[in-house]
C-alpha cells in the first residue's frame, strides 16, 4: 500500500536458477517450510474464497511465529554460501558513504539548524547554532543515545517553539509509526513529563509557543483520525480534541503555515480534501472550512500576506492550477487563476517568498522549476539538460530571502545541494554528495530514456543507467524497477549502493507505468481502479521490449518492487514468469480482496478510491481477477525473496506469508522461495543507516549469486 519505502533502498534477491543453464547451489537437502492448511471460506456477494492460510494472521499465536521463524531459518540455511559475499557486499557500499557526514545548514528563527553523522554510528545528531555557524554547537538529539536498548529506533517531526526554547518530537520503537510525542526544554535541558501516546509523530506550536496542536491514531487502524490541543506542562488525558475526522475514508493532520499566520487542519482521502484554519495567535479560537469538501476536489493552501494560494483541480483542471484567494473569504467561487491548468504540465506545488514564488511542474515527464516575480518582472525555467534527472525544490523556510535551494542529481550523477539567487540568477553548490572509495567516476556510466511500446499502443517510458561499453546481445543482467499507485513517481535518482551491482554488468531500469503521475495526472488516472491492470501489463511490455531491443533476456532479467510495487510483482510472476529469472517482492500487498474486505486494518478504508471498495460487487470482481494470492496457480514461477515485517502498519505481515505458503503448495517448479520475516520492525525494515546496508548486501547477494558473480 502507500508507502515512503518507494524511494528505495534497492532491495534484491535471489538464489540459483536452471534457466541459466548454471550449476544450482541451492542443497536440495534442505526442505522448505509447510505452513498447515486451515480451510476458511470467506464468502461476499454469493461468491466463496477458500483461504487455507487465513490462520496466519493471528500475530500472537505460536503456531504463527513458529512457522515465520522456520522460513527465516530455511532463508538462512539456504543462503548460507552467500554470508561472505554479504559481508563483502556490506563493506563495500558502507565505504562509499561519507560517515561523518551531514546536512547543509538552513536558517530559522534565529539558528542554524544541522542534522550529522558521525563515523562507526547508525543514528542522527540534530544541532544547532545561534546566529552564525562559528557559533557554539547546541545538541538537540544524539539518537544514537537515544536507541541505545531498543532494536528498532526512530525520530520524527521535530517541532522547535516559536521562541525557541522547547522542542516537540515523535518517538516510535516498535516500527508500527505509532509514535510519542515528548517535549524538551532546550535551555534546560528538561525533558518534561507530558507523554502523549499513539500520535503521527508530528505537532505544531501556537503563536504563544505553549499549545501544541497533534494528530492522534486510532488504536486499532491506524488511521489518523482526531486533532488535538495540548497545554504545555499538562497531562494529555487534559487534552482538548479540536476535530474528529468521521468519514473513515479520510486522514486528518495539523501543521503551521509558512507565513507563521495560521494552524492549519487538513483533511485527505485519495481523491478529495479540505482544510480548516485559525490564526497561530488565537489557540483556542474555533477552527474555520476554507473550503468544504467535495468529492474529487483536491486542493492544497500556502499563506501569504493577505491571500491564499491553492493548488487544486477544480473546474476540470485534471493536472492542477494555481489560484489566488482572500484570507478573509476563501470559499471556492472567490478563487481566481494565478496559474492556470495546462493539458500537458503537470502542476505538482508552489513554495512562496518575499519577492518570488516558485512553481514544481512535471512536462513530458520531467521535473521543471519555475521561478516568477511577485511583480512579473521576472518568470524563468531552472535548465536541466538531459532526460534521466531528478530536481526538486528543497528545503526553504525563510520568507524574506531571494535565495532558493534545490537539489539535483541523475542516473550518474550524484545530489547536489544547491542556492540559487533568484536576482541575478547566479548558484552557488552548498554540498555535493561524495561517493567515497576512489572507485567512482561519473563518466564511466550512461543513461537513457526509451519508451516500449504497451499492448494498447501506449508508449510507455523507461530510465535505464549502465556502464559504459555494454552490448546489446542479450547477456546482460538487468534489473527492472517499477511501483505505479498512488501517483506516486519514481523519478531517476542516483544511488551509491546501487553501483554495487552497475560495476559488475547489472543494467538498471526504472519502468515508469501508469499508475504514476509521470507523464500527468491522466497517467494515474489509468492505473488505478478499474484500470489497474494497465500498471501491470505496461510492466510486462517494458520487459518484453528491454528483451526484443537486446538489452538483456529471459534469463537474465529480474524485477522488483514493494508494497504497491509489490502487488505489481505479485501481478507479473501470474502473468508472464517466463520472463523472468528473479523477482523480489518486498513487503508486497498481495492479499488484495481479504485486506481491502476487513476495515479494521490500517489503511484499507482510505485506500478505496485507488483500489475500489470490494463491497461493491464490480470493484470485487476486479480485484479478485488480478490479486496475487487468490490467482496463484499451478505453474512454474521464478526465482523469489519476499520480504515482510512483523510490526509492519502498512503491509500486515500474514500478506507475504499466506503467499509464500500458497505459492509452495502450488508452483510446479524447484526454483528458490525464500520469505524473511524482520522479527524486529516494520514497513521500512531496519532503522539505522548501516542496518539497513545489510539488508540490502544481503538482497544484492542472491541476485549476484543466481548470475554466478561471486565477488
Amino acid at each position: 500500500m502507500k508507502t515512503s519505502y518507494i524511494i528505495f533502498l534497492l532491495s534484491l534477491t535471489f538464489a540459483t536458477s536452471c534457466k541459466n543453464n548454471k550449476m544450482t547451489t541451492l542443497d536440495t537437502k534442505i526442505a522448505a517450510p509447510v505452513a498447515d492448511k486451515k480451510p476458511t471460506n470467506l464468502e461476499k456477494h454469493d461468491d466463496v474464497r477458500v483461504d487455507n492460510y487465513f490462520w496466519l494472521n493471528e500475530r500472537e499465536n505460536p503456531e504463527v511465529i513458529d512457522y515465520l521463524e522456520r522460513e527465516n531459518d530455511y532463508n538462512d540455511r539456504m543462503t548460507a554460501h552467500t554470508k561472505d559475499f554479504q559481508a563483502d557486499l556490506f563493506e563495500e557500499m558502507k565505504g562509499r558513504i561519507k560517515e561523518d557526514d551531514s546536512s547543509v545548514p538552513y536558517k530559522l528563527n534565529g539558528y542554524w539548524y544541522i542534522t550529522r553523522y558521525e563515523k562507526g554510528k547508525d543514528y542522527p545528531i540534530y544541532s544547532r547554532k545561534k546566529e552564525t555557524l562559528d557559533a557554539k554547537e547546541e545538541i538537540l538529539f544524539d539518537c544514537n543515545e537515544e536507541a541505545k536498548g531498543h532494536s528498532y529506533f526512530r525520530m520524527v517531526g521535530l517541532n522547535i517553539s516559536p521562541d525557541n526554547t522547547h522542542i516537540a518530537f515523535g518517538v516510535d520503537t516498535v516500527s508500527r509509526r505509532k509514535y510519542t510525542i515528548r517535549i524538551k526544554n532546550l535551555i534546560t535541558g528538561e525533558l518534561y513529563p507530558d507523554i502523549i501516546e499513539t500520535t503521527s509523530g508530528g505537532s505544531t506550536w501556537a503563536a504563544d509557543g505553549k499549545t501544541l496542536f497533534y494528530t492522534k491514531k486510532d488504536d486499532e487502524t491506524l488511521r489518523s483520525d482526531r486533532i488535538f490541543r495540548h497545554i504545555l506542562g499538562n497531562d494529555s488525558a487534559e487534552d482538548v480534541e479540536v476535530y474528529n475526522e468521521t468519514d473513515d475514508t479520510f486522514n486528518t493532520f495539523v501543521y503551521k503555515t509558512k507565513s507563521k499566520k495560521y494552524i492549519v487542519i487538513g483533511s485527505s482521502s485519495t481523491l478529495t480534501s479540505e482544510y480548516r484554519i485559525l490564526r497561530a495567535d488565537d489557540p483556542m479560537g474555533e477552527f474555520t472550512v476554507f473550503q468544504p469538501r467535495t468529492r474529487g476536489l483536491e486542493y492544497d493552501i500556502a499563506h501569504y500576506g493577505q491571500n491564499f494560494y491553492v493548488l487544486t483541480n477544480a473546474d476540470g483542471a485534471t493536472n492542477f492550477k494555481i489560484v489566488k484567494v482572500p484570507e478573509e473569504n476563501t470559499k471556492k467561487e472567490n478563487w481566481e487563476d494565478l496559474i492556470s491548468h495546462r493539458d500537458t504540465v503537470l502542476v505538482e506545488d508552489i513554495e512562496i517568498f518575499k519577492d518570488h514564488y516558485v512553481i514544481s511542474e512535471r512536462s513530458n515527464g520531467l521535473n521543471r522549476i519555475n521561478i516568477k516575480r511577485w511583480d512579473g518582472t521576472a518568470d524563468y525555467y531552472l535548465p536541466f539538460d538531459n532526460e534521466t534527472y531528478t530536481a526538486f525544490v528543497s528545503t526553504n523556510p525563510d520568507f524574506e530571502t531571494n535565495v532558493l535551494r534545490y537539489s539535483y542529481n541523475s542516473l550518474t550523477t550524484p545530489n547536489s545541494v544547491i542556492d540559487f539567487d533568484m536576482d541575478t540568477k547566479e548558484k552557488e553548490i552548498k554540498k555535493e554528495q561524495e561517493v567515497l572509495g576512489g572507485k567512482f567516476d561519473k563518466n564511466e556510466y550512461t543513461s537513457e530514456r526509451v519508451w516500449a511500446t504497451a499492448q494498447d499502443g501506449t508508449k510507455i517510458p523507461v530510465s535505464m543507467v549502465y556502464k559504459k561499453g555494454i552490448e546489446k546481445n542479450g547477456k546482460n543482467p538487468l534489473l527492472q524497477y517499477g511501483y505505479g499507485s498512488y501517483g506516486s513517481t519514481i523519478d531517476p535518482y542516483f544511488s551509491t549502493v546501487r553501483l554495487s551491482l552497475l560495476d559488475r554488468g547489472f543494467i538498471f531500469a526504472i519502468a515508469h507505468v501508469r499508475g504514476s503521475e509521470y507523464l500527468g495526472r491522466s497517467w494515474y488516472e489509468d492505473g488505478k481502479l478499474l484500470k489497474k491492470k494497465n500498471t501491470f501489463t505496461d510492466f510486462i511490455d517494458c520487459s518484453k521490449f528491454l528483451i526484443e531491443q537486446g538489452y538483456t533476456s529471459s534469463d537474465h532479467l529480474y524485477a522488483m518492487g514493494g508494497s504497491a510495487g509489490g502487488l505489481l510483482m505479485g501481478a507479473i510472476v501470474n502473468m508472464a514468469p517466463e520472463l523472468y529469472n528473479g523477482v523480489v517482492a518486498a513487503v508486497p500487498f498481495v492479499d488484495v480482496v481479504t485486506t481491502m474486505l476487513d476495515d479494521s486494518i490500517p489503511l484499507t478504508t482510505g485506500e478505496y478510491d485507488e483500489w475500489g471498495n470490494p463491497n461493491e460487487e464490480k470493484y470485487y470482481q476486479y480485484m479478485k481477477s488480478y490479486s496475487p494470492y487468490d490467482n496463484v496457480t499451478a505453474q512454474k514461477y521464478p526465482n523469489m525473496l519476499v520480504t515482510t515485517g512483523l510490526h509492519d502498519s502498512q503491509v500486515q505481515y500474514w500478506e507475504p506469508a499466506k503467499w509464500v505458503a500458497k505459492l509452495r503448495e502450488l508452483k510446479t517448479d524447484d526454483h528458490l522461495l525464500l520469505l524473511h520475516t524482520n522479527m524486529k520492525a516494520g514497513h521500512g525494515g531496519a532503522s539505522g543507516r548501516f542496518e539497513a546496508l545489510k539488508e540490502i548486501a544481503e538482497e544484492y547477494a542472491f541476485l549476484l549469486d543466481l548470475e554466478d558473480i561471486k565477488d
